[in-house]
């Protein structure tokens, strides 16, 4: 038997997903075995899987000791991140190009989650060794090789709040890149259509067909140089390499990208890695009360380094 106090970041979800995540080793099929035959109790009631716990409650799962692994408590050295801002709810990081936000096929052991991790056990923001089931998580993505800001939940209400707002769309995320060639009009919202299959690159379709999703996404043309455009974007949807999908689509792909870029032009002007930035953030939240309403009406913005370098100055 062993019983479990509910604390802050415990708080919030469901009795199965608490566990799975405070005892690893406890096999799915013996917890959710225990559920049923009632040997699962929450301030000596009986529960089901889906029942919401709150802070200070404890719950009671009657199995052997010898079911319950324990939780990796350590966090590995890493290398510190660069921070924009923080605050007790949240960092924003600025993730560098070639880093890649979680692990990936690659095996990489060196993420910007690693270094989120490190940085707040550093800070004493995270003790693992006092937490059941939260860990710190980042809240959206980005691909190894395009750079920008990423945003960090330090706590579990932080991290609901924030991925509810990126869910309703109440957070305003801008890039700015070089294209090879310029789009078709100085400023455009465009509505196509995205499927990605595994192991394939994202194809673009103008009319809707099956499988395929709606994306939109905004650009306006900022400069003109040798060529090239730099282009504001603005995601109005989120999938996969939609921003270098789409440019590409425009006949404009995004200078130094390998996967759907122009191989002459990247050479031509030595573009070594897609020059892409998710460099401007803006939180856009609703009037309803939230742990997050510090952020409210906050905006974040960068100029990355590749614009001087390709003679374009803001």
């Amino acid at each position: 038997m062993r019983t479990f106090e509910i604390h802050e970041n415990d708080a919030g979800q469901r009795a199965d997903k608490f566990l799975l995540k405070a005892c690893p080793a406890l096999p799915k099929s013996l917890l959710y075995k225990a559920f049923r035959k009632r040997d699962i109790k929450c301030n000596g009631t009986r529960i089901s899987a889906e029942t919401v716990l709150s802070a200070g409650d404890a719950l009671t799962v009657y199995l052997p000791d010898d079911c319950f692994g324990e939780r990796p408590r350590a966090v590995a050295a890493a290398e510190m991140p660069e921070i924009a801002f923080e605050d007790r709810n949240i960092v924003l990081l600025k993730k560098p190009v070639n880093l890649p936000v979680h692990a990936d096929d690659r095996g990489s052991t060196d993420t910007l989650q690693s270094r989120f991790l490190y940085y707040l056990t550093q800070t004493g923001a995270y003790h693992p060794e006092a937490e059941q089931s939260f860990v710190p998580a980042l809240c959206n993505r980005l691909d190894r090789n395009t750079e920008g800001f990423v945003i960090g939940a330090k706590n579990a209400a932080a991290l609901r709040c924030m991925n509810e707002k990126i869910r309703l769309g109440e957070i305003t995320k801008q890039y700015l890149c070089i294209t090879a060639g310029l789009p078709p009009r100085d400023a455009d919202t465009v509505t196509a259509y995205h499927r990605r299959l595994p192991g394939q690159k994202a194809e673009i379709r103008r009319t809707p067909a099956a499988g395929f999703s709606e994306i939109r996404t905004g650009y306006e043309v900022l400069a003109r140089h040798d060529g090239t455009a730099l282009l504001l974007v603005t995601l109005y949807t989120g999938k996969t390499h939609q921003i270098r999908a789409q440019t590409a689509a425009l006949g404009c792909p995004v200078l130094g990208d390998a996967k759907y870029g122009n191989i002459e032009q990247n050479r031509k002007f030595r573009a070594q890695h897609q020059l892409l930035a998710a460099c401007r953030l803006r939180f856009d939240f609703s009037p309803e009360p939230c742990v997050l309403d510090a952020l409210r009406g906050r905006q974040f913005s960068y100029q990355p380094d590749f614009c001087a370098a390709y003679g374009f100055f803001l």
